[in-house]
């Protein structure tokens, strides 16, 4: 059995940490980000009824189309674009961010920024 790194342990707690203070509703679902070492996942979470409303990620069929040539920053942008889109669709404007434990820097930065620019409210 593989063990953990220290910096996989200490991400996993600041998210423990940040998932005991926030929580979505269907009005102001959780807008949650994880990032893997090649692509990059955002998920609209409904914590009260336990149902995910909207999902958007650099594997989709459609996005990974467009993002094939960009960089992975680029990427993450379009997928806060489609994310704040999809949330449209589903009637929702407004969303409690939830960084995952991960630093607010880079491709998680990015895809807050596309999101914002999408129209979507933090």
């Amino acid at each position: 059995m593989a063990k953990t790194s220290p910096k996989h342990t200490a991400r996993i707690r600041r998210h423990q940490r940040v998932r005991a203070t926030i929580s979505g509703t269907s009005e102001r679902p959780r807008l949650n980000v994880f990032r893997s070492s090649e692509h990059i996942y955002a998920q609209l979470i409904d914590d009260v009824a336990g149902h995910t409303l909207a999902s958007a990620s650099t594997i989709d069929g459609e996005l990974r189309k467009q993002a094939a040539d960009l960089n992975k920053t680029e990427a993450a942008r379009l997928v806060g674009k489609a994310i704040a889109e999809r949330a449209r669709k589903a009637g929702i404007t407004a969303v409690v961010f939830d960084r995952g434990g991960w630093r607010y820097q880079g491709r998680v930065k990015a895809l807050a920024d596309g999101a914002r620019e999408g129209g979507l409210e933090f």
